[in-house]
């Protein structure tokens, strides 16, 4: 069997769900799972995940043909995904490895299903962590003066090799040009509990301010600093007797269980973007 996921979204109207369940069932398939949104119910926009079997071989032709019909009804955005069509992912990572290497436990334990062709750094310090799971690990130094030339040189990389980007505490900002060449495709982890303490240094600011919970927050990436469709968030309590460093110790936590859902969720093809926010059709 064949595992399909639509990932759907429309202007709200009587019939959207039957008629996908019946274009599902005139092609032989059955619905594994289904959920679906409304943004309001007298009239917004309707979003829906539909994950369904199909026998192989699959009839490509049928299925486009059932999706065109779909989208042209209902003025319908269709994304067509197959489950073993599995994503590839570069990680990128400056010199702290709790993100990273949290990653790669989980992709080697069968965890996230993804490939990864390749680690990116702008240091060379966490090469022998990554030697030790046998992915390729590729530095490229930044200055201000070269940070143009760098990022020309890593999409050089990972053009057509690549359809996720993982931020795994990549402490440089990506400038736009670079952005919008993966645009919905650049997960980044950022260690406060957004839009709190944007920028740098948040566990710092969070001392000063004296705040009760610190969180981390994983979203995509925009041309805008840390201000993309959040994926996913989580908080743990602090109180006065804890530091800086206290507080860095118990984000750290945080941050990698974070960046691991939002990472599974998008692999999952479980997000749909939708001004500026996220719908995240989670099991």
């Amino acid at each position: 069997m064949a595992i399909v996921r639509l990932l759907v979204s429309c202007p709200d109207r009587p019939g959207i769900v039957a008629a996908i369940a019946q274009e599902i069932l005139g092609l032989g398939g059955n619905i594994l799972q289904s959920d679906q949104h409304t943004t309001d119910p007298s009239g917004g926009a309707f979003f829906m995940r539909v994950e369904f079997d199909l026998q192989e071989p699959v009839d490509r032709t049928a299925l486009a043909a059932a999706v065109d019909r779909l989208a042209h009804t209902f003025a319908m955005q269709v994304t067509v995904r197959f489950a073993d069509e599995i994503k590839r992912a570069a990680i990128f990572v400056s010199r702290l490895d709790h993100c990273l290497v949290d990653l790669l436990w989980r992709w080697k334990a069968g965890d996230l299903p993804m490939t990864i062709p390749l680690i990116v750094s702008n240091h060379p310090d966490l090469k022998p962590a990554v030697d030790a799971f046998g992915v390729p690990f590729a530095v490229f130094p930044i200055t201000k003066e070269t940070k143009r030339e760098r990022e020309d040189e890593i999409l050089q990389r990972l053009d057509g090799n690549v359809d996720v980007i993982i931020l795994a505490r990549y402490m440089q900002i990506l400038t736009g040009v670079f952005v919008a060449r993966y645009p919905g495709r650049i997960i980044n982890i950022h260690h406060s509990f957004l839009p709190a303490f944007v920028g740098g240094r948040p566990y710092e600011q969070a001392a000063l301010r004296g705040v009760k919970i610190i969180g981390a927050t994983a979203h995509y990436a925009t041309e805008n600093l840390d201000e993309g469709p959040i994926i996913e968030q989580d908080v743990v309590r602090v109180s006065h007797r804890d530091g800086v460093s206290d507080l860095v110790r118990k984000g750290k936590d945080i941050e990698k269980a974070v960046l691991a859902r939002a990472v599974r969720w998008h692999l999952e093809d479980r997000l749909l973007v939708y001004r500026n926010r996220t719908l995240v059709f989670a099991c």
